[in-house]
């Protein structure tokens, strides 16, 4: 099923209970989900986009090396098959509660369903860890985000390919990532069935 939205900032209209909010942008039919911790972290507090402070460029620089958008430097830039937005959403004053981080929660979560896509790529220990716990069966121990950077974990209707923050890349972090993306992109990464076979005619219908 596809979404009717065509709005590329906050298609789904949401509304948390804040004063500021960076809310999520680009492609609400994206295979590919960025999941970032909060606009502090990561960026948007000017540009209303995620990930376009200096760290977060840095980043977008390798989505845009393997088509995902057009100009990582832009405030709002092209995006394609990608969708961005944060664990919490609302524009803090310094760190956020975990009182805080629980109230945005639901909007995180209800707009990563309502898009569906395929592949999550959380950014940053604690996007990281709320992702493998909620939509894995998986449990981490250590939990090293040096180790998880740019590897595969199957989660249950997601493949997640963990991201290490990158304010703190020091090595080969950017072209490790790009080297995943390019070679999942490559493949058949969608996680459907084709159950079409079980119904009347020649329609395919696809579910994850």
């Amino acid at each position: 099923m596809e979404n009717v939205t065509d709005r590329t900032s906050n298609p789904f209209g949401m509304r948390p209970p804040c004063e500021r909010f960076v809310p999520g942008y680009g492609d609400a039919n994206a295979d590919f989900h960025l999941v970032g911790d909060h606009p502090g972290v990561h960026g948007g507090v000017e540009t209303e986009v995620p990930f376009t402070n200096a760290a977060g460029r840095r980043l977008l620089g390798v989505l845009a090396s393997v088509g995902l958008l057009d100009d990582p430097d832009s405030d709002a830039p092209e995006v394609e098959n990608l969708y961005c937005s944060y664990l919490h959403l609302c524009v803090a004053d310094g760190e956020p509660s975990d009182d805080s981080y629980i109230d945005n929660e639901r909007f995180f979560d209800a707009e990563l369903r309502a898009i569906g896509a395929h592949v999550l790529l959380p950014v940053g220990e604690r996007a990281t860890r709320y992702v493998v716990r909620n939509y894995t069966a998986r449990t981490i121990e250590p939990f090293e985000m040096g180790a998880l950077h740019a590897t595969e974990i199957r989660g249950s209707g997601w493949l997640v390919i963990p991201v290490r923050d990158p304010s703190e890349w020091d090595g080969d972090e950017a072209e490790r990532l790009r080297e995943a993306l390019e070679t999942l992109l490559a493949t058949d990464y969608r996680r459907e069935t084709d159950l079409g076979r079980f119904l009347p005619g020649e329609d395919t219908y696809f579910v994850r």
